[in-house]
């Protein structure tokens, strides 16, 4: 095409002007620095410390059963109060072993009477037998007499023994100092071998406390250990706090005095225990807590805050400034959780400066205008928000219930808060029983239960995608009807 040469000049003009920068065109300038917090590293010596979902149990849980058979005549005690040791607690009725116990004495005096009488003639007979003045067989029954009402009169002393010993058994008291159950028999009730349990006493002083292990979590705290990456407290003496459902720390602490060496291959876990002094008896059997394990310390530890630390399909990694100030990408490898912070294993060194705030406007090699981060105190002595990995609990429903009662949202709720900002997945599963026709409809009771769990933890602001609810399991083989009623969690890895 030909353009006419007006039209020619001007282009030749235009593109002139521009190539010899004849019209005014302002250059871009360079974004502005990102304005960003930094932490230098600094590390530390750091305590290790491990939270734990634990169950109170009482190192001595007695049951109170009648010894002998009789009428209840007396319950003296109030059901579900502390008991001392000695206390009466019940008293049957006694005027059938007293009577016994009076026959028993009556045969004695006659049995008494009886040697009495024997041992006389037998102090008669010797001397004359001595002096041939008796046969050797008037000794001998005299001596024989003698020993059979000696037989007699032992034996006669047994009855009243035992007669005693039955009457004793009609007081029943406390063999310890512990909190009492619920009366199990009502006064007027005859008492025999098969109805015979009375209550239980439950000792609270010294408590035991419970807790489990998953193996890989065992495993990996001793290799971590075998690497120096965790030094143990002298003589493996840990200090355990415990910490009660309403958050406040337990005045005592306790030591671990056993660990299961046998592995549970249905939890798979070990079991370990503590023992912890409860003088108060604030502590009662079977509550549900938490267990802090203290002592261990992480050496030269480095301990970034958990927004410093992003993910990506390679892995966790952070954003540091290099020599020249400029940003950096930097992977890590991570390990536990601490209160605010992540304590990094790799990736990092003394000196290095990563940065907390501002992370979203990074790319490498981009430009930084930071500012010192200030952590907050205790970054380093926090405990871990989220338990080990093998945390588990277990809820039971009411029967042909699907919603949780009382006591089963209790649990939950105490169960929730240490998980609540983990990664790990939770798996959830529910039980039905197999010994009915309807299985079908003892799996899909199931599996309503196992959604009511997740509902509610997902109330307590868990994450619904960390949740795995898994195919109900059937319980078999003369398992209690109770355990056809549970949905069990566990904290993955």
């Amino acid at each position: 095409m030909i353009f006419p040469i007006r039209y020619s000049v001007v282009l030749a003009c235009g593109v002139l002007a521009f190539s010899a920068g004849c019209g005014k065109q302002e250059a871009p300038q360079p974004p502005a620095p990102a304005e960003v917090t930094v932490l230098k590293i600094q590390p530390r010596d750091t305590p290790a410390v491990y939270e734990y979902i634990a169950q109170t149990q009482s190192p001595q849980d007695v049951n109170i059963v009648a010894r002998v058979n009789g009428f209840l005549d007396k319950q003296s005690y109030t059901e579900g109060e502390l008991v001392k040791e000695g206390q009466v607690l019940f008293q049957m009725d006694q005027r059938p072993f007293i009577a016994q116990l009076n026959d028993a004495q009556a045969g004695w005096d006659k049995a008494k009477a009886a040697h009495d009488t024997a041992l006389a003639n037998l102090n008669r007979v010797k001397p004359l037998a001595a002096q041939n003045a008796l046969s050797k067989k008037d000794l001998d029954d005299a001596t024989g007499s003698e020993q059979s009402a000696a037989a007699a009169l032992a034996q006669a002393k047994a009855q009243v023994d035992t007669a005693k010993l039955n009457l004793s058994y009609t007081v029943i008291a406390s063999p310890l100092t512990g909190v009492s159950g619920a009366a199990q028999q009502k006064v007027g009730a005859y008492l025999s071998p098969a109805n015979n349990q009375l209550t239980t006493v439950s000792a609270l002083h010294p408590m035991w406390v419970n807790f489990s292990l998953s193996e890989n979590e065992l495993s990996s705290y001793r290799e971590q250990v075998e690497k120096g990456l965790i030094v143990e407290p002298k003589d493996r003496k840990y200090v355990v706090e415990i910490v009660r459902i309403d958050g406040s720390t337990f005045p005592h602490v306790g030591r671990i005095t056993f660990v299961d060496p046998s592995f549970n291959p249905q939890t798979g876990t070990f079991l370990l225990r503590v023992t912890v002094p409860n003088p108060d008896s604030q502590l009662r059997p079977n509550q549900y807590v938490r267990v802090r394990v203290k002592g261990a310390t992480r050496p030269g530890a480095i301990i970034v805050p958990q927004r410093a630390v992003q993910q990506g399909a390679k892995g966790h990694f952070v954003w540091a400034l290099n020599a020249a100030g400029k940003a950096e990408l930097r992977p890590v490898a991570v390990g536990d959780w601490i209160g605010d912070g992540w304590i990094i294993r790799q990736g990092l060194a003394a000196g290095d400066e990563v940065v907390v705030d501002g992370t979203l406007r990074l790319g490498p090699g981009a430009a930084v205008k930071a500012t010192p981060f200030v952590p907050k105190p205790g970054l380093a002595e926090a405990a871990p928000l989220t338990p080990p990995p093998g945390a588990s609990l277990v809820v039971f429903f009411e029967k042909r219930k699907v919603t949780l009662d009382a006591e089963a949202l209790r649990l939950l709720k105490a169960f929730a808060p240490p998980i609540r900002q983990g990664p790990n997945p939770i798996a959830v599963t529910g039980f039905a029983d197999s010994s009915s026709e309807s299985r079908q409809a003892n799996l899909a009771i199931a599996e309503k239960r196992a959604a009511a769990v997740r509902d509610a933890l997902v109330a307590e602001g868990i994450a619904a995608d960390r949740i795995r609810l898994q195919a109900p399991r059937v319980v078999t083989g003369g398992g209690r009807e109770r355990d056809a009623r549970r949905v069990e969690l566990s904290v993955g890895q």
